[in-house]
């Protein structure tokens, strides 16, 4: 029987017999005293074994090596002052094995070094691979412990404390419009009809809203067949809530309750209430984005008013056609940024055009308070609009000011992308600082080109503000994002619940009756025996995890997660499969693969 694990031994122990189980992180030989790292999820602990007090255990401790997985029986020792660990919270004792017995070896060379005491670069390919062996690490293996514990104060937060029930819905599910794509199921029963994984449990938890389960969570699967980037995977876990009877204030009150539980207990972080919050119109005109990083400045500045009517064409025709002018501008920014790499060419430029700008226009302000740039812009304002430049954007001596004139849109994304790249090279991140706000007042629907019409911003079961009810092409809608340090690690808001409005979002987004009754009909039934008034929010947990780990890829907190071509190197997934189990979902498929011929 173990009696402790590794990473609990302390002083207090001393003088006790213990059983510890665990893998050797690394053996020592010092003049013929065996020295072993025995390490499990909870730490190192150091044992002793050598020929004179010890001689039981002395030959198999000779022959282990990295990796082998051993029991050890032995007498918890204080330490010698030369030999204290500081590093360690085992560090003051050690143990001498009375007894070890060796439960396993390994029979082939490490693709790498597990041991905490060898750190090496490893790469996300192989990690992925041996992932097994990966999350013995010690960076792993912290990175799921603290993935656990913020699931357990979600947990007893929402349970003990605010009354929640966990309710688990389905997995398979019927497809439906306005997400991401599907991931498809075929049904083998009813042949040439399929299953969808679900995108998000929405129409089941505003179901349990129906039936009265009045206070709704779930730790949740979720499925999106989308192109991937470091902070998505195509199968992630959000903790999924929904109330009713509640406004969006007590929502939102409760939300910051429960977040402010989980870094209180996590990180032993008491976080200040209430969080700051900034409409969606606000967010995007200071900072080009719905999820700003607060932690520093950088904020934009709107000048379409006053290059309206100035000769300098790009500025000009860019408010003429509808679009915008603005300025980032940047403390510092004569010293550290040359003109090489805002032209043609240049990192910034580079950076600005992947956003879809044309170029980068810019002003350099000198010390004698002079505007310095090229040409066209200098030419083309008047010594007012210069002093209004830069009396609106605080430019002072050593100022660079960077422009984005065109559709609103692009200009946002441009000087959004633009702020965070100068903001990590300048050092103006405090990396200790953690910045919570909620994004409100987002509108209820946004243009698709491709498509030539609205579709849900967030979702088309979002309810709009009561005021704005009039017009829905133009609502606000009862919606709220909570941002951490420039990612949005949760979104929801208030649901429509009376049939009647819900048919009119439908009809503003192109669908008719007979298509919502289709993909809808029995959520639209439901609401006709007595719905409440509700609303909830969905936190991405893995990207929290991420944050509050300070990880920058989410796979770092998924035990066994995809890598950016949506493969699973541990397992080879997914791969091809028999053609019997195809003709028994009544599947061929039509992929033809390429030729291998150059």
């Amino acid at each position: 029987m173990r009696t402790h694990y590794c990473g609990q031994l302390r002083a207090e122990q001393v003088g006790q017999t213990v059983t510890l189980f665990g893998w050797v992180d690394r053996r020592r030989d010092h003049g013929g005293v065996i020295f072993i790292d025995l390490r499990d999820r909870t730490g190192i602990a150091q044992i002793v074994s050598d020929p004179e007090r010890t001689p039981a255990s002395y030959d198999t401790a000779d022959a282990l090596r990295n990796e082998y997985v051993v029991k050890v029986v032995g007498r918890v020792t204080k330490r010698p002052p030369e030999s204290l660990n500081p590093r360690i919270p085992t560090g003051e004792v050690e143990i001498y094995a009375d007894q070890i017995e060796l439960l396993n070896a390994v029979r082939k060379q490490l693709p790498f070094q597990v041991s905490t005491a060898e750190p090496e670069p490893v790469r996300e390919e192989l990690r992925l691979k041996y992932r097994y062996l990966d999350l013995r690490r010690e960076r792993m293996s912290q990175n799921l412990q603290l993935r656990h514990q913020v699931v357990k104060a979600i947990r007893r937060y929402l349970e003990d404390e605010q009354g929640f029930i966990e309710v688990e819905t389905p997995m398979l599910t019927r497809s439906t419009p306005e997400g991401a794509r599907d991931f498809l199921v075929p049904s083998r029963v009813n042949p040439g009809d399929f299953f969808a994984l679900p995108q998000s449990p929405q129409l089941f938890k505003q179901l349990l809203m129906v039936s009265g389960f009045d206070r709704y969570y779930q730790i949740a699967r979720c499925f999106r067949d989308e192109d991937l980037r470091a902070d998505r995977q195509p199968e992630f876990t959000q903790l999924d809530m929904e109330m009713s009877f509640m406004t969006q204030d007590e929502i939102i009150e409760l939300n910051e309750g429960l977040v402010c539980h989980i870094f209180k207990q996590v990180k032993g972080i008491e976080l200040p209430r209430p969080f700051p919050r900034l409409t969606y119109a606000d967010a995007m005109d200071r900072y080009g984005s719905d999820k700003p990083d607060t932690r520093y400045g950088l904020e934009l500045v709107d000048v379409s008013d006053l290059v309206k009517d100035s000769g300098f064409k790009v500025f000009s025709g860019a408010v003429a056609s509808g679009g915008i002018v603005k300025v980032l501008p940047i403390p510092g920014g004569n010293e550290a940024i040359s003109n090489v790499r805002i032209k043609p060419g240049g990192d910034l430029f580079n950076e600005a055009t992947a956003m879809g700008a044309k170029g980068l226009a810019y002003i350099r302000v000198r010390d004698n308070g002079e505007i310095d740039t090229i040409g066209a812009i200098k030419d083309n304002l008047s010594d007012e609009q210069k002093q209004e430049l830069l009396s609106r954007t605080g430019a002072e001596a050593g100022h660079l000011l960077l422009f984005g004139a065109g559709d609103a849109p692009t200009v946002n994304k441009t000087l959004d992308r633009l702020r965070q790249v100068v903001a990590r090279e300048l050092n103006l991140i405090d990396p200790s600082k953690i910045n919570l706000l909620w994004i409100v007042e987002f509108p209820m629907f946004e243009w698709n080109p491709d498509e030539k019409r609205l579709e849900a911003l967030h979702h088309p079961f979002t309810a709009p503000m009561p005021e704005d009810q009039h017009d829905l092409k133009t609502a606000r809608a009862q919606a709220y994002d909570l941002v951490f340090n420039g990612f949005e690690v949760g979104g929801g808001s208030r649901r429509i619940y009376q049939p009647e409005v819900q048919q009119q979002v439908f009809e503003t987004i192109g669908l008719s009756s007979a298509e919502a009754y289709d993909k809808f009909g029995f959520l639209l039934e439901a609401f006709e025996y007595g719905t409440p008034p509700h609303g909830g929010i969905a936190y991405g947990l893995d990207r929290l995890v991420m944050l509050l780990a300070g990880e920058e890829s989410i796979r770092d907190t998924i035990a066994f997660p995809k890598t950016q071509q949506a493969r699973c190197l541990l397992t080879n997934a997914p791969s091809p499969v028999d053609v019997k189990q195809l003709k028994e979902l009544h599947i061929n498929s039509t992929h033809k693969p390429k030729s291998s011929a150059s």
